[in-house]
């Protein structure tokens, strides 16, 4: 299947040939399918905390953040804004004015980046903004989403606020963003020319840092036959194994409890109230949590199949009322030993529709994960990946039809084997920006 030239660019990419192998078994034999037991609920698997329960809460994680531990905030952000922008790309091409564009245009002025558009109209407009201004080809991070009477703020900018509000341990706040090789430059300027302003404001210091997806998280492609695919030239084809590869970008990090939420998910300073006190009960359920494993580890009353039950990293996740927005939500799974599972599933998961109508909540991405056992010892989290949780989309290129392998997500298959709470939170915490004209919208004016 694999020819010299072949081995020669696994190689080069890190990738083992039992992996690539493995790969083009997945699209021959497609993934097993989950026994899903039922949709999570509030009877079923999710806290709904009381407000006295709350206020428990976040005092235990002040009480936390006070003991010195390491505290790290964790945001995906390699993606481009290119798909904020479909629907403008396709004006500049076509030059018809939906209602869509109709929005735009005469709203221009309430964007965070509106000024520089002012003396500008229809496709001039947007061409100024997607080409002289980059905004088609730069970060969804890097772009201006909100106004400040001191300036505008990317969503990087609102992390690192985020971070010194409810993450900051001894002064000190950690941020991690994952990005594309090719934006690691002008994310790391964007960072250090703002870090002055926000340590004075916020009276923190900031440590941030930054990884790139790893090419040997790459995955092969495949022809509809199960053959690799192969470029003009004859070579592989290799994309990105989605965001489920960046399991092994957390796995270097050193911290005690890790929050991760997504780059586009933030709301200026008015909107983040909410945002702000349910991230604090999230991380208290999480401290108490890992404080009940630690005792029951360190006695002598379990036996070793309990014990290896409990030595798992743990993980705390908010879900949000379904209202019917796109995507997958918590469920409870029915492993093959009998036990049952708590998991977030993506909709490319769940073949029987009516477990989808069933369901309350949906998943915003919004978690606080415990990384270290009761010794103080990090674990490996790749030992907590379960790799039949991936799944296989259609794709083209050059005209051509594909199959992609997306690697099991970092909230779904990358965490099946980590011990998982649900709790909910409130539909004011999930603001994500996935059109340009959810800029619009209240919780971002």
């Amino acid at each position: 299947m694999f020819t010299p030239s072949d081995l020669q660019q696994l190689a080069q990419r890190g990738i083992s040939l039992s992996t690539a192998q493995a790969q083009m078994d997945a699209f021959r034999n497609g993934f097993p399918s989950l026994n899903i037991v039922a949709p999570a609920s509030i009877k079923k698997g999710i806290i709904k905390p009381s407000r006295a329960e709350q206020e428990r809460y976040i005092n235990l994680w002040q009480e936390y953040l006070q003991q010195g531990h390491s505290v790290l905030k964790f945001v995906p952000a390699s993606g481009a804004a290119s798909r904020m922008f479909k629907d403008l790309f396709a004006y500049l091409e076509d030059g018809v004015q939906t209602p869509f564009i109709t929005e735009f245009l005469t709203n221009k002025d309430k964007f965070a980046f509106g000024n520089e558009l002012a003396n500008l109209d229809g496709q001039e407009a947007v061409k100024h903004l997607l080409e002289d201004m980059h905004y088609g080809s730069l970060p969804k991070g890097l772009l201006l989403f909100h106004s400040y009477r001191d300036g505008a703020r990317t969503p990087a900018l609102e992390h690192l606020v985020e971070g010194a509000l409810y993450a900051a341990s001894n002064g000190v706040v950690k941020l991690h963003f994952t990005v594309s090789h090719d934006h690691l430059p002008i994310f790391r300027k964007h960072i250090a020319d703002n870090l002055a302003k926000f340590e004075k404001k916020y009276k923190v210091h900031f440590e941030v840092s930054f990884s790139e997806q790893m090419p040997s998280t790459d995955t092969l492609a495949a022809n509809p036959d199960g053959t690799p695919f192969r470029n003009e030239d004859g070579s592989l084809l290799f994309r990105p194994g989605g965001h489920g590869a960046l399991i092994h970008n957390l796995n270097q990090q050193d911290a005690d409890i890790v929050f991760i939420k997504n780059i586009d998910n933030v709301v200026p300073d008015k909107q983040k109230k909410d945002t702000i006190r349910y991230k604090q009960i999230l991380a208290g359920v999480l401290v108490e949590e890992q404080e009940r494993v630690f005792k029951a580890l360190m006695s002598d009353t379990l036996t070793e199949e309990q014990k290896v039950a409990l030595r798992r990293p743990i993980r705390v996740c908010g879900v949000v009322k379904n209202t019917g927005e796109p995507g997958g939500g918590p469920f409870l799974v029915q492993e093959q030993d009998g036990t049952i599972s708590y998991q977030i599933l993506e909709s490319s998961q769940i073949s029987d529709p009516s477990l989808m109508a069933q369901s309350t909540h949906f998943n915003p991405v919004d978690l606080v994960c415990a990384l270290k056992d009761e010794k103080g010892q990090p674990y490996n989290l790749e030992d907590f990946v379960d790799p039949q949780t991936g799944f296989i989309s259609h794709k083209s290129k050059s005209g051509k039809e594909l199959l992609a392998l997306e690697l099991p997500g970092l909230w779904n298959g990358a965490m099946s084997r980590w011990n998982t709470i649900f709790v909910e939170v409130p539909i004011s915490t999930f603001n994500p920006v996935k059109t340009v004209n959810d800029l619009l919208r209240k919780e971002h004016q």
